[in-house]
């Protein structure tokens, strides 16, 4: 794997394979990444949480990894998936809702608190 990692973690940058819409940005470890290719599905690794975890395990809005890129310099990648439901924990498409001044540019596909109730976020 020619991946060069800060601190363990190279950033991903997800993007809807049909639509192009960019979903979000998340991090990977090595082991991250080897469960993506193994699955399919993609595996990012938690900063705050500080393991790894499948997009979707809680909300069943999961991203199927049909390609996998690598920048120039070998330092991000970028996941081009399919996704079910939405990319973001808030409810939202895409975790590119909002403005800068905060205006909500998109729509809300469901509601967080019945998702993740008693599961934590």
């Amino acid at each position: 794997m020619n991946v060069h990692f800060t601190d363990g973690l190279v950033p991903v940058v997800v993007q809807d394979i049909m639509s192009l819409e960019i979903l979000m940005v998340a991090y990977a470890d090595e082991a991250a990444i080897m469960l993506t290719q193994e699955t399919g599905y993609a595996h990012y690794f938690s900063r705050s949480r500080k393991k790894i975890w499948k997009k979707g395990e809680e909300s069943g809005h999961v991203q199927r990894v049909r390609q996998i890129l690598i920048d120039c310099d070998e330092d991000c990648l970028l996941y081009l998936v399919e996704q079910t439901g939405a990319a973001c924990h808030t409810g939202y498409r895409t975790c590119f809702y909002r403005t800068l001044s905060g205006e909500i540019v998109s729509d809300q596909l469901f509601d967080p608190s019945e998702v993740y109730a008693n599961k934590g976020q």
